[in-house]
């Protein structure tokens, strides 16, 4: 038999695919090899089996770092699915307690688990290092890796102290950095920090033609523009983000009380409370979802026809990340971006007290994202070549600037 016969044979017996997505194949061919790779894919390309079927196959247990309690859980559950072995998957975060900690040690211990979710902070704990220096680790997984970069939209300090934490535990494994979003600078970061420099490189196009771009001026007849809108999208499901907790509350009692099913999602309310109105739009009881950024990593529903942006997001990086979870099966996806000078400079003064180095970088990356706003030349080039990707037409058919060319 054929090693490629081998490789799709798995995938069908674990996950029920008949082939590979894009890059996915080299990708597992080079972590089963064993080396270092870096692999950047757009939100909703099939990241995660990039390491889930190599740690099926290798023997030891695949140590995954992820930066969400709820992104783990989710992708714990999906694992256990497919699997007769409860114990093929388990994660260790601050939820759990102290026997249900010694449980998964000891699932971990006895070579049931294939894939150990962590996160960052877990992970750098004495007692967790200790722990993994008695297991035999397959690989290392770094998940939503741009979270290292004070570049990236969503730095995270702990992520830094990962690369140290893997040498200090001492064993002798590939790592693999994933990324859904990440500008060439970001990437040299990820590399760097996570002393990756002879890695094997996969990068997918970060071009969704099937998406279209459009940016308005935001003026006090945003909330009546957005109904209109939205009940002439009747029946689809759409997330509108918004900046401020309050603003998603008001946003979606003014939605209901305009006949249109909405809940609101942000990190101040009870966990039980956000999980209940994120399966709620899972199981279409409602159209809408009006969200904070604490939305959205890990949402896997692949028929959202529309994003909405309220307010216009701090970096173009996170603009991309939220209209990604748009259009996911390939159908059409509609990205609406409302855009005001006023809302930027509330975006600098939120800046104000922050130590002086982020707050240059958030200056920056403010520009990027309001000469988006404000170009008149095809939105999908500037996007793409944010991620410096070169896009080669010169009218992409799908963004207000190609389909209306005199709006300056």
């Amino acid at each position: 038999m054929k090693k490629d016969d081998k490789l799709t044979e798995q995938l069908k017996l674990y996950f029920g695919f008949d082939s590979f997505k894009g890059n996915q194949e080299a990708i597992i061919r080079s972590v089963l090899a064993g080396k270092d790779t870096f692999v950047l894919m757009p939100t909703g390309s099939g990241k995660s089996l990039c390491f889930q079927l190599p740690s099926l196959m290798m023997e030891g247990t695949a140590i995954v770092i992820s930066p969400l309690i709820a992104l783990m859980k989710n992708q714990v559950d999906a694992m256990r699915n497919y699997s007769e072995e409860n114990g093929v998957a388990h994660f260790i975060n601050s939820s759990l307690n102290k026997a249900a900690i010694e449980m998964v040690k000891s699932d971990v211990l006895s070579r049931k688990t294939k894939l150990l979710y962590v996160a960052p902070e877990s992970l750098n704990k004495e007692e967790n290092v200790e722990f993994l220096r008695q297991v035999k680790i397959s690989f290392y997984a770094v998940d939503e890796a741009q979270c290292i970069s004070e570049w990236g939209h969503d730095f995270r300090p702990e992520y830094r102290q990962i690369r140290p934490t893997i040498n200090h535990i001492g064993q002798k494994a590939a790592v693999v950095a994933l990324t859904a979003s990440a500008t060439p600078k970001v990437q040299q970061d990820i590399q760097k920090n996570l002393e990756m420099t002879d890695a094997a490189y996969f990068r997918s196009s970060f071009d969704r033609p099937n998406l279209y771009y459009e940016v308005r001026p935001k003026t006090e007849n945003v909330d009546k523009e957005i109904v209109k809108y939205i009940k002439a999208e009747e029946g689809k499901s759409g997330i509108i983000y918004c900046l401020s907790r309050k603003k998603v509350e008001e946003l979606a009692e003014m939605l209901n009380v305009n006949g249109i099913k909405a809940l609101p999602y942000h990190a101040g309310m009870e966990s039980s409370a956000r999980s209940e109105n994120q399966d709620a739009f899972l199981m279409e009881k409602v159209q809408v979802i009006v969200a904070t950024i604490a939305f959205g990593m890990g949402i896997d529903k692949p028929d959202v026809r529309f994003v909405i942006h309220y307010d216009i997001p701090k970096s173009l990086e996170g603009y991309y990340q939220e209209t990604g979870r748009v259009g996911r099966d390939g159908g059409e996806g509609q990205c609406i971006a409302f855009y005001s000078n006023s809302d930027l400079q509330k975006l600098e003064k939120f800046m104000q007290g922050k130590p002086v180095a982020e707050q240059e970088i958030g200056r920056l990356l403010l520009q990027d994202i309001a000469s988006y706003a404000e170009s008149s030349v095809c939105r999908r080039r500037v996007l793409l070549h944010y991620f410096g990707e070169e896009y080669k037409k010169d009218n992409c058919g799908n963004c207000d600037n190609c389909l209306n060319p005199k709006k300056q």
